[in-house]
């Protein structure tokens, strides 16, 4: 008779095959649980400091579309590769933003779970007293004459600051034992937290200031030049909007400059810029009020949720041109420096003869005149070359070419403010009719009649008007910061045991007024000096008079030093690796 085996169902069947929603649902957990480990925001931290290179090194197009535009035509092949992925916009990009997203999705995700494990450990009593104390690095024993009560009760009291936690009996405990757990260093996982969600709201308010912040800068002549009002984009010289933001809505603020004064010291380096201006703002502008006050460097105004810095400053000079017939026109305008040092300047100045002077719109283009050339505040002639010695107005003078001709007002196409249309030149639309070196007052006349005069120069001021609405959270976020940091670095974390039970005669019978008293000290981190805080904390516990008794004393030292004469080393060797399961069984 043939006898047929049939297997079990439970060993035939094919372990059941995952349903697609659990899969998916897999993927997402363990991608979930990838981006939020402390590796990977590590990781895009260190990303995010890697893409910020090329910003720094690269030129920026929301700073100087000019220069950006240059790069990009002195390399045809590799330029334009680089603007597609969008590295004269680094902070704007795709790429930047999203390692700036993923870090702060990558934060968020590690933070709140550690917050959380923080709560339940604050209500959580301190881990029961280790079986084996003697295995602990730090150990001592002693006998007292006290009731195991009357010592628990005494390191109570002793322990202020500490969280305690009393506990008595137990399956394998000795009659009349009672344990005393206490833990300190809570502060120090408080502190690590406050750092990482310090670093979440600093990220937070630079990308609230990137989206709502606006920034423009302005050049006003001083000497109760005509100032400048926020009333949109138009009035400053280079605007930069937020990324929702499109420079409408400005805060109303109204500015001008009274006079400018430049601190030198005699090697003409600069030591302080101060700007005394006149301002409105709020319900000033409907009351016409202007309200006096004085801007530095790195001192700016700040008002109405702006502020207003004083950047830097040069020099306009003013020049007029009689016509023919005897009208004037008068123009200040300012010129580009071009030696931090001495404040020599270049720039141009175009005139347009006054209306009606001429019979025909072709005419008055032909007649136009343009200045171009340096200027210097302290002149210094090398023959009839012009340079400039000191950057303090002392002795201003000009060196310039007078151009007559059509100078493009009227074409519509930009122009640079400190240069020529070279190819006006070239095609001799305009054409040189004089080159002189005036000092304020002198004046020179041209062939077709008109006479130039240099008037002499005032100084302008570059100013800044900036808005960030989440500039005092950043600065509240690093303080933060840096609070969090010094906690988590400056604060132990330590547990202390403490098991007393009475002591018992030589026939084995429990005494009455002494008592043996274990105490163990771990530390939750490597921090030097915890031996010494040991046993500083077991002199105040454990030396006071009324418990003290027969019996010696046996101390266990820190791993690595030598054991006081006359103590009995009873602590296992610190390289065992079973006191760390005996004495954390919470396994943290």
């Amino acid at each position: 008779m043939t006898m047929t085996e049939t297997p079990s169902t439970a060993a035939s069947a094919p372990p059941p095959r995952q349903s697609l929603p659990g899969r998916l649902w897999a993927v997402v957990r363990n991608a979930w649980r990838g981006l939020t480990s402390m590796r990977t925001a590590l990781v895009l931290l260190f990303l995010l400091a890697l893409a910020a290179i090329p910003g720094a090194l690269l030129p920026q197009r929301n700073l100087n579309t000019q220069k950006v535009e240059q790069y990009i035509a002195d390399r045809p092949t590799l330029g334009p590769w680089m603007d597609r992925f969008e590295l004269f916009d680094v902070f704007s990009s795709f790429w930047f933003t999203a390692v700036y997203v993923l870090l702060f999705i990558s934060l968020v995700g590690c933070i709140l779970p550690r917050c959380l494990d923080h709560y339940r450990a604050l209500r959580t009593p301190p881990v029961p007293t280790p079986r084996n104390l003697a295995r602990l690095p730090l150990h001592h024993e002693q006998t007292v004459d006290a009731t195991p009560e009357q010592v628990i009760e005494l390191s109570r009291t002793r322990l202020r600051g500490w969280r305690t936690e009393i506990r008595s009996g137990g399956e394998r405990a000795r009659e009349g034992e009672i344990t005393l757990s206490a833990e300190k260093g809570y502060t120090r996982e408080l502190g690590n937290l406050v750092f990482h969600l310090a670093l979440v709201g600093l990220l937070i308010a630079i990308a609230v200031g990137k989206l709502f912040g606006y920034e423009g800068s302005v050049i006003v002549i001083a000497n109760n030049g005509p100032g400048f009002c926020t009333t949109s984009p138009a009035v400053f010289d280079s605007f930069k909007a937020g990324n929702v933001n499109d420079g409408t809505g400005m805060t109303p603020l109204c500015v001008r400059v009274k006079d400018f004064e430049a601190d030198y010291l005699e090697s003409g380096q600069a030591e302080m810029f101060t700007s005394n201006i006149e301002y409105q703002a709020g319900e000033d502008l409907r009351t016409d009020t202007w309200r006096a006050t004085d801007i530095r460097v790195n001192h700016p105004l700040r008002v109405a949720g702006d502020r207003l810095y004083l950047q830097g400053h040069g020099f306009a000079p003013t020049f007029t041109v009689t016509f023919p017939n005897g009208q004037t026109r008068t123009e200040t305008i300012q010129w580009r420096p071009d030696d931090a040092r001495t404040f020599l300047s270049s720039g141009v100045l175009r005139i347009d003869p006054p209306g009606g002077m001429y019979a025909t719109e072709e005419e008055r283009r032909k007649n136009q005149i343009a200045i171009e050339g340096l200027f210097a505040p302290t002149a210094f002639f090398h023959g009839n070359l012009l340079t400039s010695s000191y950057p303090a107005m002392n002795d201003p003078a000009v060196a310039v070419d007078i151009y007559r001709g059509d100078t493009g007002l009227d074409t519509g196409r930009p122009q640079s403010l400190f240069a020529l249309d070279s190819e006006q030149i070239r095609q001799g639309r305009l054409s040189k009719e004089a080159r002189v070196n005036l000092r304020p007052g002198e004046s020179t006349t041209l062939p077709s009649g008109a006479k130039v005069t240099f008037d002499g120069a005032q100084e302008f001021v570059n100013l800044q008007v900036s808005h960030d609405p989440a500039q005092k959270w950043v600065l509240v976020s690093a303080l933060a910061m840096m609070a969090g940091l010094l906690v988590s670095l400056l604060v132990k974390r330590r547990r202390v045991w403490i098991r007393v039970y009475p002591e018992a005669d030589g026939a084995g019978t429990v005494g009455q007024r002494r008592a043996v008293v274990e105490m163990g000290g771990l530390a939750r981190t490597d921090q030097a000096g915890w031996g010494g805080e040991f046993e500083q904390l077991r002199e105040r516990l454990l030396d006071e008079p009324e418990l003290r008794g027969g019996g010696p004393a046996r101390t266990a030292p820190e791993s690595g030093q030598p054991a006081e004469p006359g103590a009995t080393n009873t602590a296992a060797s610190s390289t065992e690796p079973k006191p760390a399961r005996d004495a954390d069984p919470t396994g943290e």
